[in-house]
């Protein structure tokens, strides 16, 4: 079943991305092989960290390709754990398990799930430097079958558990949030208001497609605090994606001002911990809410895919 898997592991690893020595003719060896993978701060990267990062580059790639519809919310911490797997040559229906969990909680459908799985079994399929085409007829049945079992355990414990806060996280979750604007579209109803007159979503979006593993967890929770710190005054903050937190606060003269020391603020934390002091400022956006309630719900699943 997995000899894809274990084949890969025991190939050599692709030119370019093992940098062997640390003299400064190595290290230059190294720069021109790895061409636009190579960054001054990776200088002190294993092998092992150069063959982890390129799989998961070639396989986000062939997963975009493949038809992965949002970018931003590929890289979840699981996707390390899997390509560590198959670079070990461990059995990986465990760590694709966890990763068609990480995925339903996340919003992503099961067809976007099994055709990321297809994605990586390109990848490990095709020499490198050679484009991985995605075939989901070429995928193992017993890998697909684990992966879509995991993926709807995860996606029906969500629709009935209705968690206020993100299990790993700690911070709110989507469905708060979504509670909440029960609530502001209710109150408008009996009070003869239109939300979209009074209240908008600061929409917080963190660029994490440089930071691999928990540090990109540790982003979203600093992140949140900052969000929680700033907007004190009753405002609903909750973390939508792996990179998305949203603030559902009323329209007022001071929210420009809010905004800014926000992203300040989130820039100074950032700019302490060695793994997030390379991320650049978060983009902040102001999202009007729409007329009715069911397009503010279609809004926050659009808004924490984005």
């Amino acid at each position: 079943m997995h000899q894809i898997f274990t084949r890969f592991a025991s190939q050599p690893q692709p030119r370019g991305v093992i940098s062997h020595g640390t003299g400064e003719g190595n290290q230059a060896v190294a720069v021109r092989e790895a061409g636009s993978r190579w960054h001054p701060d990776d200088t002190g990267m294993t092998g092992t960290d150069w063959a982890l990062r390129d799989l998961r580059a070639r396989w986000r790639t062939a997963s975009l390709t493949a038809g992965w519809r949002y970018p931003s919310d590929w890289g979840v911490p699981e996707v390390d754990d899997v390509c560590a797997a198959v670079l070990a040559g461990d059995d990986p229906v465990g760590a694709l398990g966890d990763l068609a969990r990480a995925r339903a909680l996340t919003g992503a459908s099961l067809d976007e799930t099994l055709g990321d799985l297809a994605a990586l079994c390109a990848v490990l399929e095709t020499p490198t430097g050679v484009k991985a085409v995605a075939d989901p007829d070429a995928t193992p049945p017993t890998l697909i079958r684990a992966t879509a079992l995991a993926w709807v355990d995860a996606a029906l414990g969500q629709r009935h558990a209705g968690e206020a806060t993100d299990s790993l996280s700690g911070q709110a979750s989507a469905d708060y949030l979504r509670v909440r604007l029960g609530e502001v579209y209710a109150k408008g109803r009996r009070d003869g208001f239109c939300p979209s007159e009074r209240f908008v979503l600061l929409v917080v979006s963190l660029n994490l497609s440089r930071v691999v593993g928990w540090p990109r967890l540790m982003a979203m929770v600093l992140a949140g605090d900052v969000l929680r710190s700033v907007f004190d005054g009753g405002e609903s903050v909750a973390v939508l994606g792996p990179s998305v937190a949203v603030v559902l606060a009323e329209r007022d003269a001071r929210l420009s001002e809010r905004a800014t020391d926000a992203r300040l603020l989130i820039n100074d934390r950032f700019a302490v911990d060695p793994d997030l002091g390379a991320l650049g400022r978060p983009d902040i956006r102001v999202q009007r809410l729409p007329g009715s309630e069911s397009s503010a719900q279609h809004l926050v699943h659009g808004i924490g895919r984005a």
